[in-house]
């Protein structure tokens, strides 16, 4: 079975860059050194119009925690309502009560603005006080994915974690694998989940191309990280391997 190969994309740089190395769906994001954040409107709307393969769009006002009061689930709806006016796939959401359990009505709240968008259910998986309990709810509020690390700091720590989400899930949702995934680790990561989704940042350093540099500001980096073709191609043979 084919695997599907999703690229963390933070701007329309690294967007080109997921579609041109064969990645076959981005999640469209900002601040992803944070966790990932919403892109603005013209970002979302700049790469729609320069890729063809799918875009997810994360829905998520700020970093920290997936707790979210009533003016930040409305902001949440209204990008999410601006994701589908601009012609988006999908969103990727989550929301979580004080208590560690999906946060129902405000994901209904989201769900409800998607407007018939996919929807993926982000990390906030990952910190669940009970991830059996969570997957069952997310299931029943019909979201078509949910995106985890198997609650470790990376995906390969907890593959045995994420096979039994699999297991669990039992076709009834797609669980997307992510979280520290590069091209030496993705084979074994799918043998041991039984995963056939997988989500990854494929990052490099982006050398600037500016000439003049101000000595006072020596020390201050003007290079960034971005999705690299190279490295999106590296996973996109891995994953065919398999």
């Amino acid at each position: 079975m084919t695997k599907l190969l999703e690229i963390a994309a933070e701007g329309v740089r690294s967007a080109i860059a997921a579609e041109t190395g064969g990645g076959d769906r981005i999640e469209l994001c900002a601040g992803l050194g944070e966790g990932g954040t919403t892109p603005s409107h013209g970002v979302i709307a700049a790469a729609r119009d320069a890729v063809r393969i799918p875009i997810f769009v994360l829905i998520r006002p700020r970093n920290g925690d997936f707790l979210y009061d009533a003016r930040e689930i409305d902001a949440m709806c209204r990008d999410i309502r601006d994701c589908a006016e601009l012609g988006c796939e999908g969103v990727v959401i989550g929301a979580l009560d004080a208590d560690g359990n999906v946060d129902i009505d405000a994901c209904k709240a989201m769900i409800a603005a998607a407007a018939g968008m996919e929807i993926t259910f982000h990390r906030a998986f990952d910190a669940v006080a009970d991830r059996a309990q969570a997957l069952e709810r997310i299931i029943d509020l019909g979201c078509s994915r949910v995106l985890t690390s198997g609650g470790a700091r990376s995906a390969p720590a907890g593959a045995e974690a994420i096979a039994a989400s699999v297991k669990q899930a039992a076709d009834r949702i797609i669980i997307l694998s992510g979280a520290g995934i590069n091209a030496d680790n993705v084979v074994e990561l799918a043998k041991i989940s039984g995963g056939r989704e997988f989500h990854a940042s494929a990052r490099g350093t982006t050398r600037s191309a500016m000439r003049y540099r101000n000595p006072a500001l020596e020390g201050l980096s003007v290079d960034w990280q971005d999705t690299n073709v190279e490295i999106v191609r590296t996973l996109r043979v891995a994953l065919d391997s398999i």
